[in-house]
């Protein structure tokens, strides 16, 4: 988090967590934290290495990542 009333590190991680809750959560009965836990870390390993993006080349977040390291 950034300084007090400085919240320009904020935007992404609130977007991130208004896709992941309209994708997998609303709609969706989980009936222990266990099961719970497991979709949301189910969903960030699809947000990260198996869903392409067209700003992104049409490539995974993974994918861009190692392509900007080899550049």
């Amino acid at each position: 988090m950034s300084r007090v009333a400085h919240c320009i590190d904020n935007g992404p991680m609130e977007g991130f967590w208004g896709i992941l809750k309209r994708q997998m959560y609303y709609g969706h009965k989980f009936t222990s934290r266990q099961e719970l836990m497991h979709a949301v870390c189910s969903y960030i390993h699809y947000y990260n290495f198996e869903r392409l993006q067209r700003h992104l080349n049409v490539m995974t977040p993974y994918e861009y990542h190692e392509q900007y390291k080899a550049a």
